[in-house]
């Protein structure tokens, strides 16, 4: 079985007291082109912090690609020292904290960007495949359900719902995931790798050795090398037809 990998500003609050009779007119002059100025300042300053997060966000992600996971938590770690509410600092702090394997510190990650921007289906997302690997499965579902609800086609979401359902052997659920996921992008070929495990876990050899070969066929020797090994195939190992097929 597979599993799925990848500003606002405030406004300037013044308070003024004001005098009385010639000079009155005078003073609000001088006060007006004072706030004036303070509240160019404070853009101009507000504009180089969010530049600052921008920029180090950006660096994060490239050294997230980079696959150099230490460094890019630290450029996070900046953006968010400079903007606690960056919903996308967060995400991706989680998910390099996940390549990590440190999965308990990504839901903090993740639950942070969500109490943030409770419509980032990429934050309930990330958080149902950290759950997944805690072996949390039911509640991972509930975040890859939240993801869903947010955003319907996201096919990674019901892939991954799919795994978490077969690891709780509701395999009827699991294959209605999946083929979800194959109607909403038919050349998923995670998701006929996984119907294909669902299918074996049950003893099924010709839906297991049906789904396997479509998702052989998608990305040749992959997957046949992969099947060799997976355990998910274990019952259905010896069947003469699936051997023929991973030769």
């Amino acid at each position: 079985m597979v599993f799925w990998r990848c500003l606002i500003s405030s406004g300037l609050i013044t308070s003024l007291t004001f005098g009385c009779g010639d000079w009155t007119n005078s003073t609000v002059e001088n006060t007006k082109q004072v706030v004036q100025e303070n509240n160019v300042s404070q853009l101009l300053t507000k504009a180089k912090a969010r530049q600052k997060v921008e920029d180090f966000v950006h660096q994060g992600n490239d050294l997230l690609d980079a696959q150099r996971y230490p460094d890019a938590i630290v450029l996070y770690d900046q953006a968010i020292a400079i903007k606690p509410d960056s919903a996308e600092a967060w995400i991706n702090r989680g998910n390099a904290l996940i390549y990590l394997q440190r999965y308990k510190d990504a839901m903090i990650s993740y639950d942070q960007a969500i109490a943030i921007a409770p419509r980032k289906d990429e934050a309930w997302y990330n958080r149902g495949n950290a759950l997944t690997h805690l072996q949390s499965y039911k509640d991972a579902i509930k975040s890859y359900d939240q993801a869903i609800a947010i955003k319907p086609d996201k096919y990674e979401a019901w892939i991954n719902r799919g795994i978490a359902l077969t690891k709780l052997q509701r395999y009827t659920e699991a294959l209605a995931s999946y083929d979800k996921a194959i109607a909403l992008k038919s050349d998923k070929h995670e998701a006929y790798y996984n119907k294909a495990c669902a299918y074996a876990l049950q003893h099924n050899v010709e839906l297991a050795i049906e789904h396997l070969n479509k998702a052989i066929k998608l990305v040749p020797n992959h997957y046949q090398k992969l099947a060799k090994t997976d355990p998910d195939f274990d019952k259905v190992r010896s069947d003469q037809r699936f051997q023929e097929l991973l030769q």
